[in-house]
């Protein structure tokens, strides 16, 4: 995978997140309500530095979509923080490919991403996985 599709994909990602994200806000409830709120203010600072990136590598950035299937119904609290845990996984998973195709800065910040987005599902989750962004093998 190249650098520009690496980083495309995370950008794809970035767009969901922030989507998903406003899923989660609405149905968060008032105690976690701060955590989700900076989450999705994360989220799309890195999209529209991925926009740069992209751009940057020759491309043109790939558009957000009008909207998401989520992987769940959201109706509660729970279901709310379940699914920001899920969007952490996966923004933790395209930004290992980016950390793998980047080189200098841009596997720097792919980098930092990677761990900003697997701190995050932990605090979602309430607990860690071994290795953040790769997929479980059983």
């Amino acid at each position: 995978m190249s650098a520009l599709d690496a980083a495309q994909a995370a950008l794809a990602a970035e767009h969901a997140a922030v989507y998903g994200y406003g899923v989660v806000g609405g149905r968060i409830g008032t105690a976690r309500k701060a955590e989700a709120t900076a989450a999705f203010e994360a989220h799309r600072a890195r999209r529209d530095a991925l926009r740069r990136t992209v751009r940057d590598l020759g491309g043109t950035p790939v558009a957000a979509a009008a909207a998401y299937e989520l992987p769940f119904p959201v109706a509660d609290t729970a279901g709310a923080v379940r699914l920001a845990a899920v969007l952490e996984d996966r923004v933790a998973g395209v930004y290992s490919d980016l950390v793998r195709a980047g080189r200098g800065p841009l596997r720097g910040e792919a980098a930092a991403a990677l761990r900003e987005a697997a701190v995050r599902a932990v605090r979602w989750r309430g607990s860690d996985v071994t290795f953040p962004g790769l997929a479980e093998r059983v």
